[in-house]
């Protein structure tokens, strides 16, 4: 065997089990978004993928001419932005954003191997490299499951 991770330095075995576990976290969330808008019986799929699915778009397309100007408009004009996002925005965001939050502490934990630290250090390190998305996404799920104004 070219590799073998069995014998692999502890950071390192510490690292792949992290990398996975994330990894695996968010392809959790992508069956739990194919079960929400495509299903998982071959029904529900065809529904979803076959042609008696095909409707016409809702959305306007703008006019074959377009005139553009351009004028001054002011803060008190522009308003607020009110951005909510609901559960199924969550999943979405949560199965898109974690395999890229784990590529990223992947790479910083192989630049953590690289430095000269004490084991406890390295391992430390790679811990708080992958709990910063658990944290991240933890935060928004506490905040959706557990706060009163997602429960009314």
């Amino acid at each position: 065997m070219l590799y073998d991770l069995r014998h692999s330095d502890l950071q390192v075995r510490w690292l792949v089990t992290l990398l996975l576990a994330t990894l695996g976290t968010s392809y959790l969330f992508g069956a739990w978004m194919v079960g929400l808008y495509a299903g998982f019986s071959p029904r529900k799929v065809a529904e979803t993928y076959g042609p008696a699915g095909e409707a016409m778009m809702a959305m306007q397309m703008p006019p074959d001419s377009t005139v553009v100007t351009e004028r001054p408009v002011s803060m008190a004009e522009m308003g607020e932005e009110h951005h909510h996002v609901d559960r199924d925005l969550l999943i979405q965001d949560t199965h898109v954003h974690m395999p890229m939050y784990a590529v990223i502490a992947a790479c910083l934990s192989v630049i953590a191997l690289g430095l000269a630290l004490p084991r406890w250090a390295g391992l430390s390190i790679i811990a708080l490299l992958f709990a910063a998305p658990w944290l991240d996404f933890a935060g928004m799920w506490l905040t959706k499951l557990a706060s009163p104004a997602s429960r009314s």
